[in-house]
């Protein structure tokens, strides 16, 4: 029992530890439009940029669909990052990944 423990405790060390990694961690995501994302590791948004040579063509309707689609990206892209260090972080062969 108290090697159960032991193991647990250092898994916690080690989520903590990737935690901090992924909160530190930024990517970019740029769509066709110019509209720039950068967003961390914990899916937090930390900047975003829409090139102004679009923006002045398009309507209101078209910024909005156009951010809406660079945001689920930039998600997507940052979940994918979180799964990849969650698989490095797990011995080999632990269920469910």
């Amino acid at each position: 029992m108290f090697d159960k423990m032991k193991n647990l405790m250092e898994m916690k060390k080690q989520a903590d530890t990737m935690k901090k990694e992924l909160d530190r961690s930024t990517m970019e995501c740029t769509d066709v439009r110019g509209i720039k994302i950068v967003i961390n590791g914990a899916q937090m948004i930390q900047q975003i940029e829409i090139d102004e040579s679009w923006l002045a063509q398009a309507n209101k309707q078209k910024i909005e669909m156009n951010m809406l689609r660079a945001v689920n990206a930039a998600i997507t892209k940052s979940q994918k990052m979180a799964a990849k260090q969650m698989r490095n972080m797990m011995p080999e062969g632990f269920p469910g990944l």
